[in-house]
């Protein structure tokens, strides 16, 4: 199991509107169904996602790419309706990001990596676990983690089902 970070290039809060946050959702799914992601333990933040995944099958380091890679596709895609306030300087921020990167042809939405950590021990799980759950009760969107719909807080905390499929840890 791995602690992951996936975070938007310039800290970005794309993730305030609800159709960007299902893309990630939906991927995120589609990972689970197809690929063997299992997800332990998630929390989808404005600007980043935070996971403990492991994988049955494809390594955890190709789902990850996969997943930036057509989650910031659609992003983008999303980013160029009219209606998206946003849609002038991220795009303009994304472009200037990807401008000198050879492999990356207009736009970078994620920044590089994932920033994983390998979960060694019980402490270092509860550690990680409980900070996956309480970023938001730290950011003040709410006073208690299950509070918040886009985590996996209330499948630990109220054994109630969330958003995605959870592999208790």
């Amino acid at each position: 199991m791995y602690f992951t970070t996936t975070t938007v290039v310039g800290w970005v809060d794309l993730f305030t509107r609800p159709q960007l946050k299902h893309i990630v959702l939906d991927s995120l799914r589609f990972c689970q169904e197809k690929k063997g992601l299992l997800i332990h333990a998630w929390c989808l933040m404005p600007s980043h996602l935070h996971m403990i995944a492991s994988s049955m099958g494809n390594p955890l380091s190709s789902i990850m790419r996969d997943f930036k890679k057509f989650t910031a596709s659609a992003i983008l895609k999303e980013m160029r309706n009219p209606y998206e306030s946003r849609r002038s300087w991220a795009l303009t921020l994304f472009g200037e990001v990807a401008e000198n990167l050879e492999r990356v042809p207009n736009y970078k939405v994620w920044q590089d990596g994932n920033h994983p950590e390998l979960l060694y021990s019980n402490k270092f799980i509860n550690q990680k676990l409980d900070y996956v759950h309480y970023n938001p009760v730290v950011e003040e969107i709410v006073r208690n983690p299950e509070d918040y719909l886009f985590s996996s807080a209330r499948d630990y905390y109220c054994d109630v089902r969330g958003l995605l499929d959870v592999s208790r840890i």
